[in-house]
């Protein structure tokens, strides 16, 4: 794999990763007892630590590429085992 195709994949599982992380560890206003501010939403988080998320994102990001990467090399899951068309590749 060249190493611009690994980089492409690797932002790809980043933004997935993004929307698997988001949800997690959000506390809104009413949950960390504070008084809601007229004019923002009730589900807006009350502290949003970006720093942290960015690297709660990268460890993610990082461990499902390593995954794929390994598969990548090893085959352990290959396109031809995802096949239930029952239509046979070879002749």
């Amino acid at each position: 794999m060249h190493w611009t195709s690994a980089l492409a994949i690797y932002v790809l599982f980043w933004f997935l990763a993004v929307f698997l992380v988001l949800p997690f560890g959000v506390r809104t206003t009413h949950e960390a007892g504070g008084e809601h501010i007229p004019g923002t939403a009730e589900s807006a988080p009350h502290v949003f630590l970006i720093g942290r998320f960015f690297i709660r994102t990268t460890i993610v990001a990082t461990m499902l590429f390593g995954l794929f990467y390994l598969n990548y090399v090893s085959g352990w899951i290959t396109a031809d085992m995802l096949d239930w068309s029952g239509v046979s590749r070879g002749a």
